[in-house]
């Protein structure tokens, strides 16, 4: 498509390096920089994903593969006409595209042309991803992005004027009708997730990093888990916070850059991402500003909760230079508990790990939405539905391989709340929760004496150096002992509820026996 393109613009600037790409953001007034050179793009109203705007073409060989209880479906005459629309809209108008690279750098999944019309959004995505200017770069997959396009949804079969639409036959993104910068991201690892499984490799959304020792470790979890805070640490080496595939030979990101929320950011507790928002040419996008001196102030989350910083992993310090480690000997699923009824640490099964992988929960608080008074679980399939172009069991059976060939150590982290749920109790100190993961990491918690939860069937530490005790058991913590049975009996039977979607039945909490079996 990238041929079609380049027929009907009226001038393309291509492979713009970042400086030049903010002096043209500049030019154009997309945007401003704060005084350290970082660029502000706000791209209200939409200032997150429309994961209810995206779809995936119905064709002959997508028919049987994509999971469409989860996937809006275009017809292959309708994705035609939003092509052709799509191409009109292009015509005589400026363009900016990057050539770029997705996957490890010894073998690249994706070879991604991206269009914008827009140069800070050519900026983003020259940092999310790798560039790969040159005379040999072919695209294999290619990403027309104009948020001024609109859709008609008598016209198109979309649902509003947003649009995200996927060949993914022919690797083909039309992103329509919303500026946020993350739909072009998540529309690479979209078809990732589509295409990996047939590669023998299983997509993840998760961060990766390595210890001294060599030592590879994953972080699965939701937004607001704290995937990215954990995974950025000083003493490990970063193989990136967002998107990895696992194959035979180990584990790669299919990025090149971060993309981190910045909402309460604070440079104690995050010191290294904080820094780099001090950088020149990170993009902060949807994030306010002090009037006066135009300083980020990443406590007013007036505008979004979702404000991120886009940078590429250069900007840190000791990140992994090859973008790759070895097998995991340790994969960790994170929750934010709002309930209050999780351990904050739990060594998992492999039939526990599947478990969870599959059931992919977090909990939303109370407040957050208009009407939500108490916390709501949310369960998002392996940790990343809206990106799961295929069935969950797909990966589900790709994670059980992986984990039975590597015999990797699984843990559950609990982020969330201890004490008493969301409005009671306490956001579990990051501190403390950074002592638990390294314990996990540095084989310490494999002789800690356990305890084995009667609810969920989960093995506890009871006594972790550093970390208060009762933290470590709920149910302790908690002021009323019958309202902590209540809640947790409450949130066990959501899981019990939520494991049903996808053809399976609960076994019950014994910790050694299978967790999940086909019904």
């Amino acid at each position: 498509m990238g041929s079609s393109v380049a027929a009907v613009a009226g001038s393309i600037n291509a492979n713009f390096a970042p400086a030049q790409l903010i002096e043209e953001a500049l030019r154009r007034s997309e945007g401003r920089l704060t005084p350290d050179g970082a660029f502000i793009g706000i791209t209200a109203p939409h200032t997150g994903r429309s994961p209810n705007d995206k779809f995936i073409v119905r064709n002959d060989s997508t028919v049987d593969k994509v999971w469409w209880d989860n996937t809006r479906a275009l017809t292959p005459e309708q994705f035609a006409v939003l092509e052709a629309d799509f191409l009109a809209h292009a015509k005589g108008r400026e363009l900016f595209s990057q050539q770029l690279n997705a996957g490890s750098d010894a073998a690249p999944v994706f070879s991604v042309e991206v269009f914008t019309e827009t140069a800070w959004h050519s900026l983003f995505i020259r940092h999310l991803l790798v560039p790969a200017a040159g005379p040999a770069f072919a695209a294999n997959a290619t990403i027309l992005h104009l948020p001024s396009f609109k859709a008609d949804p008598a016209r198109h079969g979309t649902r509003t004027q947003t649009v995200i639409a996927l060949d993914v036959s022919r690797n083909v993104v039309l992103i329509g009708g919303t500026a946020y910068a993350g739909e072009i991201k998540k529309a690479v690892f979209s078809l990732f997730n589509y295409h990996a499984p047939d590669l023998d490799i299983l997509p993840m959304h998760c961060s990766a990093n390595i210890g001294a020792d060599g030592s590879t470790a994953l972080f699965f979890g939701l937004s607001g888990t704290g995937k990215t805070t954990l995974s950025t640490d000083s003493r490990r080496a970063l193989i990136g916070d967002d998107e990895h595939g696992w194959n035979a030979e180990g584990v790669f990101n299919l990025e090149g850059g971060c993309y981190a929320k910045t909402a309460k950011l604070d440079p104690k507790s995050e010191p290294e991402i904080h820094a780099v928002t001090k950088r020149f040419g990170t993009v902060l996008e949807n994030v306010k500003t002090d009037p006066a001196t135009g300083v980020p102030d990443f406590d007013d989350i007036s505008l979004t909760e979702n404000g991120r910083a886009a940078y590429p992993l250069t900007s840190l310090a000791g990140t992994a230079p090859a973008r790759a480690g070895g097998t995991p000997r340790s994969v960790i699923l994170l929750t934010a508990d709002a309930f209050g009824v999780l351990p904050p640490i739990a060594k998992l099964t492999p039939e526990q790990a599947l478990y969870y992988f599959i059931s992919g929960y977090t909990a939303k608080l109370a407040g957050t939405e208009r009407g939500v008074t108490e916390p709501q679980a949310t369960f998002s399939t392996c940790f990343g539905a809206p990106f799961m172009s295929r069935h969950p069991m797909v990966y589900g059976e790709l994670l059980k391989d992986r984990l039975a060939a590597s015999g990797a150590d699984c843990w559950l982290v609990n982020t969330g709340w201890t004490g008493g749920a969301y409005g009671v109790g306490r956001r579990m100190p990051i501190a403390a929760t950074r002592r638990l993961v390294n314990a996990a990491l540095s084989g310490e918690l494999k002789d800690a004496p356990t305890r084995v939860d009667p609810v969920f069937g989960l093995t506890v530490p009871v006594a972790v150096e550093g970390v208060d005790a009762n933290m470590l058991d709920p149910r302790s913590s908690w002021p009323d002992a019958a309202a902590y049975d209540a809640a947790a009996a409450r949130l066990r039977g959501l899981f019990a509820e939520n494991i049903k979607r996808f053809g399976l039945k609960d076994e019950g909490p014994a910790p050694q026996a299978a967790s999940i079996a086909a019904e």
